[in-house]
């Protein structure tokens, strides 16, 4: 068995190009564009590309855009503050925090700030609770790009067993919730759980977000699994004739030659889960925008 790959690059696309006719048909319509304000605090560099990704992609599409940038050594108040500025202003829809923060702030008490209704990662105890509870609510985008990649690749989940590999609140903890709410058996597995690789043969889906590289070998697969690979790992990478020292490549949680000769559905690192994160947040911002107004 070969696996089909599942192609998060043209799914990401595709989710893109539908959001930039909505966001055009929400300017005729009300004469509102959606505005997404991203903060970052220092100068970590992975957060500096994600974040300039983020920005292009969104003013692609038609969105506001801003970048508040804050230095390494900003203080909770400051950062405090920029929050609430950002949810007094009216042009703004969505406010992303990017994390991780400096060692010195708070995350959890930067977010109480946040006002729920921007809270497009979805990751505000109100917004959290609601996902526990099946009310409506922003979902935190990366879980929700996997759901939408299961959907349009397997179809309908009802019935089927899901594993989920870890418990984050970025991704395991909502992953499992959406899983559950399309009617799915659900288990979460952690460092914790005894016999991993017998409980992943069982699953039908198996969501992997454990931040450990190839750690899900081909043969803890279920023939026929869909195999939804979270992690980006950065590892060595390899050159013809020996090592090139400083040289690395991104891999995911799953081995994937092997996954994808047991696995009937599989995503790539990279083109698989990561480009339909930003694409969610587009998604989530454009929405808030519409339930500001009224119409959602």
């Amino acid at each position: 068995m070969t696996a089909q790959v599942i192609d998060g690059r043209a799914h990401a696309a595709a989710l893109r190009a539908r959001t930039a006719d909505r966001v055009e048909a929400l300017r005729q319509a009300s004469g509102v564009t959606p505005g997404l304000a991203v903060i970052l605090v220092g100068d970590d560099p992975a957060s500096a590309v994600y974040v300039r990704s983020k920005i292009e992609q969104s003013g692609a599409a038609g969105f506001h855009s801003v970048t508040r940038r804050l230095g390494a050594d900003a203080t909770q108040a400051t950062l405090e503050a920029l929050v609430a500025e950002l949810n007094a202003d009216g042009a703004i829809h969505g406010v992303l925090l990017q994390l991780p923060l400096p060692l010195h702030l708070d995350a959890d008490a930067v977010l109480a700030r946040l006002d729920p209704a921007k809270d497009v990662d979805g990751l505000t105890t109100d917004s959290v609770g609601r996902l526990a509870a099946g009310r409506p609510s922003f979902v935190p985008c990366t879980p929700l790009g996997c759901m939408m990649l299961l959907e349009a690749s397997v179809g309908d989940l009802a019935g089927r067993r899901a594993v989920v590999l870890g418990r984050s609140a970025l991704v395991g903890r909502p992953a499992a919730l959406l899983l559950l709410q399309r009617d799915c058996t659900v288990t979460i597995a952690h460092s914790r759980t005894a016999d991993i690789p017998a409980l992943c043969r069982e699953a039908d889906i198996l969501v992997a977000a454990v931040g450990r590289p190839g750690m899900v070998r081909g043969d803890w697969i279920r023939p026929g699994a869909a195999v939804i690979d979270v992690g980006i790992n950065r590892v060595p990478a390899p050159a013809p004739g020996g090592s090139a020292p400083g040289r690395t490549r991104l891999v995911g949680d799953v081995a994937y030659d092997e996954a994808a000769e047991v696995a009937g559905w599989i995503t790539p690192v990279p083109g698989g889960v990561g480009p339909m994160t930003v694409a969610c947040l587009l998604y989530n911002t454009l929405a808030a925008a519409e339930r500001a107004l009224g119409g959602a």
